[in-house]
């Protein structure tokens, strides 16, 4: 599957627009992280592009990614790629055992906070947002109240990257796509 074909097949099954924003911004995490480690550029961000894919058929953690596995693999998505989208749903039972995987798991709830954090900026931009603007949010716990941030610890400490600096490169690769999240701001 093509890049083109999974946006493609993306804005089939979504039609939230802040939800396909999430995906585009777990892509380009996944892409920063590829180049990174030398792995797959294409394999990883297909990967983070498609993850949530089934959120909105499938909005509970019994159903997703579970029950979206099946619909993937019936459009011919490579199984490592299915694979690795299972295991970042901690129900499914599905191991986190490769690099991948982890970054995966690593990358998904942090986009989140990151723009959450960018858009209560003056400057409304990630072109000037640093980790330590993200690590004082982090601290107040009214702050996107929503969000695990033990989880967000948790896959960072699996993926083998400390939190502000995994932080910090998630940024970088976030800043690739701002103007696409509209988050180039008013600097």
């Amino acid at each position: 599957m093509t890049r083109a074909e999974a946006l493609s097949f993306v804005r089939e099954y979504v039609k939230n627009d802040g939800l396909v924003r999430h995906m585009l911004c777990v892509e380009a995490a996944m892409r920063f992280y590829a180049e990174k480690f030398g792995e797959d550029v294409e394999l990883w961000g297909i990967t983070g592009l498609l993850h949530d894919f089934d959120w909105e058929i499938h909005p509970t953690a019994e159903q997703h990614p579970a029950e979206g596995a099946p619909i993937l693999r019936a459009r011919g998505v490579d199984d490592v790629i299915v694979r690795a989208i299972l295991s970042h749903g901690d129900n499914t039972g599905i191991s986190r055992d490769s690099l991948m995987e982890k970054a995966l798991n690593a990358c998904d709830e942090i986009t989140g906070l990151i723009i959450a954090v960018a858009l209560v900026r003056p400057s409304k931009s990630l072109y000037d947002l640093e980790a330590s603007s993200v690590k004082k949010k982090w601290k107040d716990k009214a702050f996107a109240a929503g969000t695990d941030r033990s989880g967000m610890e948790k896959a960072a400490e699996e993926f083998g990257i400390e939190l502000w600096e995994h932080t910090g490169n998630v940024i970088l690769a976030l800043r690739r796509i701002a103007p696409e999240l509209g988050l180039v701001g008013n600097l």
